[in-house]
């Protein structure tokens, strides 16, 4: 958790690093819970972030509380009950992120994976999506459609990204890259 003035607690130090460091053209990848975000982050420069709520082991002594069991009268012991935080879902990222962001208005800034077609055949829905146009375009202060590629085209793209967020978002087809754009594109 990040505690500065204006900067959304839900963006840890690691990630402000990476939007920070992120260039003109440089991609992100907002990963669901389904997405191979740590196999797909090692081919990136600015690698995996963790935000789905795992943390290792080094960090029990931060989330973790002593709990006092007493199995019997005569038998009692402490353990360590780990009281780690839920991950976060892509909404509350993606409205932190809008917050700092500038996405590029000279190519597609925002991509999703396309829904497989036996999936699409079954009816399947993305209702997930017209909440990522909702932020997106609220947060550029301009409509931002989003583009979608084939799934195989979109773990290839994933990979040639600065860096992958894994999140704890559930929804199906969840997954978003967006593209950095320039601070001050319109002249001013």
């Amino acid at each position: 958790m990040t505690v500065l003035k204006r900067i959304p607690k839900v963006l840890s130090p690691r990630l402000l690093h990476v939007l920070a460091s992120m260039g003109h053209g440089d991609e992100i990848v907002l990963a669901d819970a389904n997405f191979p975000a740590a196999s797909i982050a090692s081919h990136t420069p600015g690698g995996l972030v963790n935000s789905d709520g795992a943390v290792s082991s080094d960090c029990v002594s931060r989330y973790g509380q002593l709990l006092y069991i007493q199995v019997h009268f005569h038998h009692s012991f402490y353990i360590l009950a780990p009281t780690f935080p839920k991950g976060n879902d892509i909404p509350t990222l993606l409205t932190a992120i809008m917050q700092l962001l500038p996405l590029d208005e000279t190519a597609p800034p925002a991509i999703v994976m396309e829904m497989m077609p036996a999936h699409q055949a079954l009816g399947w829905k993305t209702q997930i999506w017209d909440t990522y146009k909702e932020i997106v375009s609220e947060g550029e202060g301009r409509n931002v459609a989003l583009t979608t590629v084939e799934r195989f085209e979109f773990y290839a793209r994933s990979k040639q990204a600065y860096a992958v967020i894994a999140t704890g978002e559930t929804a199906l087809y969840g997954n978003l890259i967006l593209k950095k754009g320039v601070i001050g594109s319109t002249g001013e």
